[in-house]
Formats: structure tokens, C-alpha cells, sequence
């Protein structure tokens, strides 16, 4: 599980340092107060991406270590990885530049790494986690996941693979059984064409951005001066103009504290016009002109629009196709015959049949106890009545197999299950998006699991079975929660509050653990209202009475 998380200049928190518990954990704070940075920081230590905009402004850094108790699976890897330790510590440290470092247990290491690592030890189910749950791909993927058949689905696309290229081979010999020699001739030299470019898969894009920046590089210089100029130049800038403004209102603040809200907008905006003009400076200092860099793209570029013409082709799918170019000359040095190219294609089909087959027999198995599973959910979310079920369909033989996977809903009784895009309104979407990651977090293996305002969509009696769910799912994992709701949060073991603070002209963010009094105080301000009640309080130690309750 995660005992602690330590942050150093990420985004607008310049220090915290969490220690965490076994159990239900939430945190809440009002909007823009940067709760689910706490999520994003814990992303990037186990691997996430991340470049030098997510480093608090003025800092040469940003340093994030997150601190666990190593499971049996991850204690196995770190074995087979020789990077045993007395605890399991993950730091990532990326710098103003960019560059990016990571170390497990002090040892260098890679992102890669990082990110194997992190999948034996926490599962986050992101707050836009429904939308993608209308993708036919990601509800397959969603059941492979749930019944644990993810590797046989793997194993089916790379049979489908090795079938389609053992097809394209038979294909290509019986077309030209005839020409053979002068066909391996001809590929013998496109294969050398190609070693001499030497074609790098995603070069093209990259190649293509670069040499536009090189071409325009005075352009590039020039408007981002201009921008400075304006923001920050020393007659009629931006920036003195949001001074000016600012003074004339502070003195009138006195008078009329209303004013003070618009102050600081004004000063919200300077910080934003300051940190431009430094992000543009930054930017303008790592631009330089290079007349020999621009010509060594421009004829790199012209060497990859030759290639792309040879062999018709886009110039970004030149890798692709020396690979495919290299496969082809080796099957035809080997001088396979039909009858072993069909015997090749009739063991890859029947390799992929029986794999294939097998997915099925599993998918269908799991397809009926997950929506059993769900439709028991729906009961207890405010969906009486509702129902949920799995079609699978037969199809075409496909990397993913030979079945396609819809998921279908019912709202309420009395009516047949229909495609969950279709008839789905955004709170059940969002109801049933939480009812399966639920389902899916009890038969999950990792530790620990992160909730980030997954309960979007839904309030009142729902959001408190919500809470009721996530602290039952508490007693088996570690449970992390991002929420919103008062429901949610008395339903935890413990409770943090995210707030937002202007110290010194700077914005920054603080966590801090609520004791009995301040959580009772919190939970009265998620109930809502512009002012702090006696009746807003009482609502709010009884939600937490009652929370508690069951624990």
C-alpha cells in the first residue's frame, strides 16, 4: 500500500508531505483548489508523462517520491530486477528543461520500469473514465480485464498477426510463383535503398517539426519578442497596465470591500501575464537559427519524400515498410516452396481458431457474471428495476477475436436492454461507470486504488450508497478518493482538505489532514450555501454519525 507521498514544486504545491493509512481515504476542497494534482503527482512518480509545465512557477524543478509497502508481486519483480530495498521508494524529478530522471530504491531507472512497477501497485480510475466506456473497444477491454483474460487477448492479436503475414506470404508466391529470382532481386535492392536511409519509426513527424521550427526560427524569435514586448515592454505594457489598475483599486478597497474580489482577478491576471513572459523568454532562449541544422533537415526530408515516392507510400510509414520490405526478402531467401507456405498459413489459422475460440468460451463466461454483478448495483443506485447484460456477437475472424462486445442497459423494468451510447442518460452512465469499477477493483490484485471524482454525475441517497461502496471496497484495499460530495467523504476512515491560497503574489496549494471539529466544518461547507450555519453544521455531524456508523 501507499505510506507516504512527498511533492516538491509541482504545478502550484511547493511542499507536501502525506502519510497514509489502510483504508477509506478522501480528499475534497472547492474547485481549482488542486485536488486531483495530488492524483497527477502519484501518476508521474509511477511512470506518467510528464515535460517542464508541470513545475510551480519560478522553481528549477519539479521532485515527487512516493513511499510504499511492496506487495508480493511487486516484491517479486524488484527481485528479478535486483532493486530489493529495505521499503519501495519511487522518485521522479523532472527539470526546467524538460529532462526527465526516475530512481527505484535510489536506483536509476527507467520509465518503463516505473510504470511496470506501478501497475502491481495502484489502479486509478480517472474522473472521464464513463465517456470512454462508450467505446466498443474499451468495453472489450474492460471484460478482458474483469475476467482476467487479458493475456488471451494478446495472444489472439499476435496469432491474428502471424496468420495474416503467413496469408500475405502464400498470397505473394502464388502470384508470382514465376518470378520468383527477379523478385528477389527486386527486394534485395529495395532492402538496401532502405538500410542506406535508414527510415526511424515516428521520425517523419518529428523530422517535419523540426525543420518548420528551424525554417521559421527568426519568425518564431521575433513574435515571441513582440509578445514580451507587449506583455512587459517598458511603455504601454500589459503588465503596467494591470499594475495601474491594480493600485487604483486597492486604495478604494477600504471603501467598498467588494472591490476586492476584482483586485484580485487583476492580480490573478498579472501573475499569468508574468509567468507568459517568462514561459516566452525560456522559449526564445532555447530557439536559436541554424543554417547548417536546417539544411541537413531539409535534405533528410528530401531523401524521405524520394523513398515515400519509390515506394508509395507516406513518408511516416518509410519504418513500416522496410520492416515488411526485410520480412519479405527473408522468406524468399529461404526459398519456401507453395506447399510449405500453405502449411505454414494452415497451422497459423488453426493456431489462431483455437486461441481465439478459447477467448470466447471465457469472455461468454465472464460476460454473464458481470452482468449479474452490475445489475445488482444498478439496484442499490437509485436504477430499481434497471438491468445490464454483456452481447457478445458473432463476427468475422479479427485481431480481437471472433465475437464483438457491446455493453446493453435497461434504465428501469419493463423494457429490453438496449446499447449502452444509445439510451443512456449522463447520471446512469455515470452511475454504471462507477458500478464497474467497483466490481472491477474487488477482484483487482493491486493494493491500492485511486478514485479521482469518479462520482461525478450523481448526488443525494446515490451518493451515499457511493460512499457506502468505496468504504466497504476500504476494508479489502487501500482505497484513495478525489470527491466532491458530503455523502462521499463522511463515509471515510480519513479525511484531507485541499485548499488554495495568493501568498506573496505566488498561488499555492496546501494538503492537510481534518481532525473531528474541521472535518465537521468541511463537510458543512460541501453541503453548500453562501453562509456557515448552526442547521448546516447539525446536517454535517449527522451525515458523519451516520458514515461513520457502519465502519
Amino acid at each position: 500500500m501507499l505510506r507516504a507521498l512527498h511533492i516538491r514544486d509541482f504545478v502550484i504545491v511547493d511542499q507536501a508531505d502525506i502519510a497514509f493509512e489502510a483504508g477509506f481515504t478522501v480528499f475534497s476542497g472547492e474547485t481549482g483548489a488542486g485536488k486531483s494534482i495530488l492524483i497527477d503527482a502519484l501518476a508521474l512518480a509511477l511512470g506518467g508523462r510528464g515535460d517542464a509545465a508541470l513545475i510551480r512557477q519560478g522553481a528549477p524543478r519539479a521532485d515527487i517520491s512516493a513511499v510504499f509497502d511492496a506487495p508480493e508481486a511487486a516484491a517479486g519483480w524488484l527481485a528479478e530486477q535486483a532493486l530489493e530495498g529495505p521499503e519501495l521508494i519511487l522518485r521522479r524529478v523532472i527539470d526546467a528543461q524538460g529532462r526527465s530522471k526516475a530512481w527505484i530504491n535510489g536506483v536509476p531507472a527507467t520509465l518503463g520500469q516505473l510504470r511496470d512497477l506501478g501497475a502491481l501497485l495502484v489502479d486509478i480510475h480517472g474522473q472521464h473514465a464513463h465517456q470512454s466506456l462508450l467505446q466498443p473497444a474499451s468495453q472489450r477491454e474492460l471484460l478482458d480485464t474483469q475476467g482476467g483474460h487479458a493475456e488471451q487477448a494478446r495472444a489472439v492479436q499476435q496469432a491474428w498477426t502471424d496468420w495474416r503475414q503467413a496469408q500475405a506470404a502464400l498470397d505473394a508466391a502464388r502470384s508470382d510463383a514465376a518470378g520468383q529470382a527477379a523478385r528477389l532481386e527486386r527486394l534485395a535492392a529495395d532492402v538496401a535503398w532502405l538500410d542506406e536511409l535508414a527510415p526511424e519509426p515516428g521520425e517523419w513527424p518529428e523530422l517535419c517539426a523540426r525543420q518548420s521550427r528551424l525554417a521559421h526560427a527568426q519568425a518564431l524569435l521575433a513574435g515571441a519578442g513582440q509578445a514580451v514586448e507587449a506583455l512587459d515592454g517598458e511603455s504601454g505594457s500589459a503588465a503596467q497596465a494591470l499594475h495601474a489598475a491594480i493600485h487604483s483599486l486597492q486604495s478604494l478597497v477600504r471603501h467598498d470591500p467588494s472591490l476586492e474580489e476584482h483586485c484580485q482577478a487583476l492580480e490573478s491576471a498579472r501573475i499569468l501575464c508574468a509567468e507568459t513572459v517568462s514561459g516566452l523568454n525560456a522559449y526564445a532562449d532555447r530557439l536559436e537559427p541554424d543554417p547548417d541544422a536546417l539544411a541537413q533537415a531539409d535534405a533528410r526530408m528530401g531523401r524521405m519524400f524520394e523513398a515515400a515516392r519509390r515506394f508509395h507510400v507516406e513518408p511516416d510509414a518509410l519504418a513500416e515498410h522496410h520492416e515488411t520490405l526485410r520480412a519479405q526478402l527473408r522468406q524468399a531467401e529461404a526459398g519456401q516452396d507453395l506447399e510449405a507456405l500453405e502449411r505454414a498459413c494452415r497451422q497459423a489459422e488453426s493456431h489462431y481458431m483455437e486461441l481465439a475460440r478459447a477467448l470466447g468460451a471465457a469472455r461468454r463466461a465472464t460476460a454473464v457474471q458481470l452482468a449479474a454483478q452490475v445489475t445488482a448495483a444498478m439496484q442499490t443506485l437509485s436504477m430499481d428495476g434497471g438491468a445490464f447484460d454483456v452481447a457478445l456477437a458473432d463476427c468475422k475472424p479479427s485481431a480481437h477475436g471472433l465475437e464483438t462486445v457491446e455493453f446493453l442497459v435497461a434504465g428501469h423494468a419493463g423494457v429490453p436492454p438496449r446499447p449502452l451510447a444509445r439510451v443512456a442518460s449522463g447520471g446512469e452512465l455515470a452511475r454504471i461507470s462507477l458500478a464497474l469499477s467497483v466490481i472491477a477493483s474487488q477482484a483487482a490484485r493491486v493494493p491500492t486504488l485511486i478514485f479521482d471524482e469518479v462520482d461525478a454525475g450523481i448526488g443525494g441517497a446515490v451518493a451515499e450508497v457511493v460512499g457506502r461502496l468505496l468504504r466497504e471496497l476500504g476494508a479489502r484495499h487501500q482505497v484513495l478518493c478525489v470527491t466532491h460530495l458530503p455523502q462521499v467523504a463522511a463515509c471515510a476512515a480519513r479525511h484531507f482538505r485541499v485548499s488554495k491560497a495568493t501568498r506573496a503574489g505566488r498561488t499555492l496549494s496546501a494538503i492537510r489532514p481534518l481532525d473531528a471539529e474541521s472535518r465537521t466544518e468541511e463537510i458543512a461547507r460541501m453541503l453548500g450555501g453562501l453562509k456557515m450555519t448552526d442547521a448546516t453544521r447539525t446536517h454535517a455531524r449527522e451525515m458523519l454519525a451516520s458514515g461513520q456508523a457502519a465502519r
